[in-house]
């Protein structure tokens, strides 16, 4: 069941990445032209935007390959913080546009220049663009869904944040028209800090998941009440969560009946791991039992 539920969300992974992939291919070629005939900056910054992308969906093709690689020999927990490395070099991609772009458009505000012909080419990619980057965006969505991949999750966040680019480049290039050229090169300006922002919070995250930050407190506290809820389970401590790639890992403490023998705490240590299991798709669990009582217990973690 296990095996299967992971084929699943491998197979999900690689066509979110496959998608980001062709999608990024399509937009950099349309914008490419929209460019050249408008000489318009913010479809600069939108095409630096989606070329940025397309370098940072195939860092992610590679690391979700290698991610989804099965427990070896010499990596015994699986290799799922490839992709949280992957996430990391791609914030550093997208902070290096936006820096570039911020002296581009910085230029363009101090001597703006009338954009020259193609606006309407412009504003008709930037709608195919919105249109293709909300169909990837909903497909994305799903994976995460099913996966919570921590790759997909960082790529999202890049189209999430170019929706925001196309519409402000439609703004931006019909406000031209009424004789507000300095309009485009702000408008750059401001994506710019805003795909900033973005990488921090890629950057962020990646940064959790590489030190083994904890699972979400409402994934905590699903976890801590289904234990307590267990007839035969008088208490609970030293609860430990980490994520890596697509695999949630727990440990726990049991604390059961001193008189209980050790067949039956191993029997209710089975029982708990497998309603535990069924709050997630991919996860390991280690349980530890203790007698209630147990002066020598340290309730170090809640």
């Amino acid at each position: 069941m296990l095996r299967s539920q992971h084929f699943d969300n491998a197979t999900l992974m690689r066509l979110a990445s496959y998608a980001s992939v062709l999608t990024a291919f399509v937009l950099i070629a349309a914008k490419l032209i929209a460019w050249y005939l408008s000489d318009s900056i913010s479809i600069l910054a939108s095409l630096i935007d989606s070329s940025l992308d397309l370098l940072a969906s195939l860092v992610n093709l590679l690391a979700i390959h290698h991610a989804l690689q099965p427990a070896d020999k010499e990596h015994r927990f699986g290799h799922g913080k490839a992709e949280a490395i992957a996430a990391v070099g791609q914030s550093m991609f997208i902070a290096g546009s936006a820096i570039m772009l911020l002296f581009q458009a910085s230029g363009r505000l101090v001597n703006p220049q009338p954009l020259t012909a193609g606006i309407e080419l412009g504003v008709a990619v930037m709608l195919f663009s919105m249109l293709a980057t909300i169909g990837l965006l909903l497909l994305q969505r799903f994976v995460i869904k099913k996966t919570k991949s921590s790759a997909i999750r960082a790529d999202s966040l890049h189209y999430q944040s170019d929706l925001l680019v196309n519409f402000s480049v439609i703004i931006a290039l019909l406000l031209t028209q009424f004789g507000l050229i300095w309009f485009d090169p702000l408008m750059a300006v401001l994506i710019a800090f805003y795909v900033l922002f973005s990488a921090w919070k890629i950057l962020r995250d990646a940064i959790d998941l590489l030190m083994d930050h904890e699972i979400t407190d409402a994934e905590r506290q699903q976890i801590m009440q289904l234990v307590l809820n267990h007839p035969q389970v008088k208490g609970m401590h030293d609860l430990r969560t980490r994520r890596s790639g697509v695999t949630v890992f727990i440990q726990l403490h049991l604390e059961l009946d001193p008189e209980m023998s050790l067949q039956q705490a191993h029997e209710v240590s089975d029982k708990v791991s497998q309603d535990v299991r069924a709050l997630f798709d991919d996860v390991e669990i280690i349980i530890h039992q203790d007698p209630l009582n147990d002066k020598s217990i340290e309730h170090s973690l809640s």
